[in-house]
């Protein structure tokens, strides 16, 4: 590939610091909740700008024990939108919660004029999806969920930085849920994740659970599960910390430069950028006109452009029990045929980006 979509070579080419600091950690063998978690957590806590972060292994568990410390349960409902990766749906899935969809608007995230209308008395709580970089309109949903009474646990996993009136993803629900899978714009070398929070209560909860409900070696308090954040993975997590505001602003640099450029193209619209948010681009979408013939047009010329996502969640035969078909979310069915992800990364160079740029200019031309 001439654009490549995984930019992990590049950030992980020149870290001899970081092998220093994993031959120190090694010996230790502080491998389960170590100090290098402690640190890591502490450090989180603060880039986010909440009281607690609570390492665990994976975004999508970051989710599942937010909604179990809230005391989501079996067939409670808890609403999302219709647009989102599977995990946040199979994390509602595995408390025996049911997903309850809303569709979502041109910022790839739910429309918040429609939650209202898909609140029933088995509504439980509601998780919003910062999808692609994004953020769901916080300041519309909050007060909304606080006339229900319900909790709102912030599906920030792909979202870490990103703010509305620089309040940061994270900071608005109950809990922020975010994933440090190696290509989030923080991320590690397996799969990770973390929940925020300034509910002391909450902390303390989601700290038993994620460790078995384990007070101490010998006594069990509640009923966890083993969802640790590994030790190891929180010293690769404290070498990033350092290069996040960084990396988000490289990538927010290099959509703007996009946004410019591809605007100039016809067939290509630009999603709307609201002035008042930080959208941090872990995807960068745009809508095209022929989008099937565009990806297939930029593989060929060796641009690894992809679709986020060519069958929406609900869709899928996996959710096919909850009775939603196709039209049911008009938004997200038109979407998925309109939209294209392009590489959007800290690690492009100008170059890079301008041969996209062309190429995608050269498709439109030949008329292809």
């Amino acid at each position: 590939m001439q654009v490549r979509y995984s930019y992990l070579k590049q950030q992980f080419d020149n870290c001899e610091d970081l092998w220093e600091e994993l031959k120190r950690f090694v010996p230790t063998g502080d491998f389960t909740l170590g100090k290098p978690l402690t640190e890591f957590e502490n450090g989180f806590a603060k880039l986010i700008g909440t009281k607690y972060a609570i390492g665990v292994n994976s975004g999508t568990d970051a989710i599942k024990l937010s909604l179990k410390a809230l005391g989501v349960g079996f067939g409670d409902e808890v609403i999302t939108t219709a647009n989102t990766f599977v995990a946040t749906v199979g994390a509602i899935a595995e408390l025996g919660a049911i997903p309850v969809f809303v569709d979502c608007d041109d910022t790839f995230c739910m429309n918040v004029d429609l939650v209202e209308n898909a609140i029933t008395k088995k509504t439980k709580a509601i998780v919003p999806v910062h999808f692609t970089g994004y953020m769901t309109d916080m300041r519309k949903l909050m007060p909304i969920a606080k006339k229900y009474n319900l909790p709102v646990v912030e599906d920030s996993c792909q979202s870490i930085l990103g703010a509305i009136e620089n309040k940061k993803a994270g900071t608005w629900g109950n809990t922020g849920a975010f994933s440090l899978h190696p290509l989030k714009n923080l991320n590690v070398w397996s799969d990770g994740g973390v929940i925020v929070t300034d509910d002391d209560d909450l902390a303390k909860t989601l700290r038993l659970l994620r460790n078995h409900g384990l007070i101490d070696r010998d006594n069990v308090e509640i009923l966890g599960c083993n969802s640790r954040l590994d030790t190891i993975q929180a010293v690769v997590g404290n070498w990033l910390i350092p290069r996040a505001v960084d990396i988000s602003n490289k990538r927010i640099e290099n959509a703007n430069y996009y946004d410019k450029n591809l605007s100039t193209i016809p067939q290509i619209t630009i999603p709307p950028r609201p002035k008042d948010f930080r959208i941090v681009y872990h995807l960068y979408i745009v809508f095209a006109e022929k989008r099937d013939e565009l990806l297939e047009y930029c593989v060929k010329k060796g641009i690894e452009a992809k679709v986020h996502y060519p069958i929406p969640i609900y869709r899928q035969r996996a959710l096919a029990s909850y009775g939603y078909k196709e039209g049911d979310f008009p938004v997200t069915d038109a979407h998925t045929k309109k939209i294209i992800t392009f590489p959007c990364d800290q690690h492009l160079s100008k170059e890079e980006m301008d041969y996209v740029v062309s190429t995608v200019k050269e498709f439109y031309s030949k008329g292809e």
